[in-house]
């Protein structure tokens, strides 16, 4: 797809970024086997990781605001449109090796996404949507799954870590949505797992406690795939709320049935 002049500085500032960050994955994998760990050059990484989109973008779009995961927001000349990045999504499963992480940059216009791109370095897949232009993966168009049971269909989820206090709630849903579906997946990124959704690899994905640039870009990306999206909290924005669903247009009134069960 040729999309506009800002999605395409979105996307080559995603694979530059991209690219660095891989040669510091090669050097993280040498690290597992140190007594100090990786931990503080994975943090030195994603933070200069940040500044290069920062850099980038601002030099493209110097009026545009920007929000980042390490550095915050910077007010721009334009109060209408600003950046939401996050410049290692998955830094857990960065930070031991695991080939699971992405670039996530979104553009946001009077408070709404309009487009978004989600780079798997890993992989080599971008996955990037317009408003009103449809959803991509490399240069191939996304459709939702097709599936229509729930007996059939994947789910992925992120579990809470370090005894947040929503871990309750997310193991009451998986005992109730595991023995309706045919599995739940667990893999660290939600910015890879609203991709995954929006190119049919599962059916749907929910997760409290995110932050605006876990999912500005994915959720983009999953309504132009023909996806519906909405928070746990039925009525509220999920990026603003912070717990969101997310599933084909057939699975989603079960799913979110499911999943909101105890919200209620």
């Amino acid at each position: 797809m040729a999309g506009s002049a800002n999605l395409n500085v979105m996307m080559k500032t995603a694979r530059r970024v991209g690219r660095g960050l891989l040669k510091d994955f090669g050097e993280v994998e040498q690290l597992q086997v140190s007594a100090k760990g990786p931990g503080d050059f994975v943090s030195r990484a994603d933070r200069q990781a940040e500044k290069t989109i920062r850099e980038a973008l601002m030099e493209a779009r110097p009026s545009y605001g920007f929000l980042g995961e390490e550095g915050g927001m910077i007010e721009g000349e334009d109060p209408t449109r600003r950046w939401i990045v996050d410049p290692l999504d998955g830094t857990t499963n960065f930070l031991h090796g695991l080939p699971h992480w992405a670039v996530s940059i979104a553009l946001e216009h009077k408070g709404a996404i309009v487009a978004g791109v989600v780079y798997d370095p890993v992989k080599d897949e971008m996955f990037y949507a317009e408003k009103g232009e449809g959803a991509w993966l490399n240069e191939s168009r996304l459709r939702v799954s097709g599936r229509t049971k729930m007996i059939e269909s994947i789910f992925a989820t992120g579990i809470p870590f370090a005894a947040k206090k929503t871990l309750p709630a997310s193991l009451q849903d998986l005992a109730r949505l595991m023995p309706e579906c045919a599995g739940v997946r667990r893999f660290g990124a939600a910015s890879l797992d609203l991709a995954y959704v929006a190119a049919g690899r599962y059916e749907g994905y929910w997760e409290r406690e995110l932050h605006i640039w876990d999912i500005a870009a994915g959720m983009i990306i999953v309504t132009e795939a023909g996806g519906f999206t909405g928070a746990i909290r039925e009525g509220n924005d999920p990026l603003v709320d912070g717990g969101l669903i997310v599933a084909n247009s057939d699975i989603f009134d079960k799913f979110a049935k499911i999943v909101r069960a105890r919200e209620v």
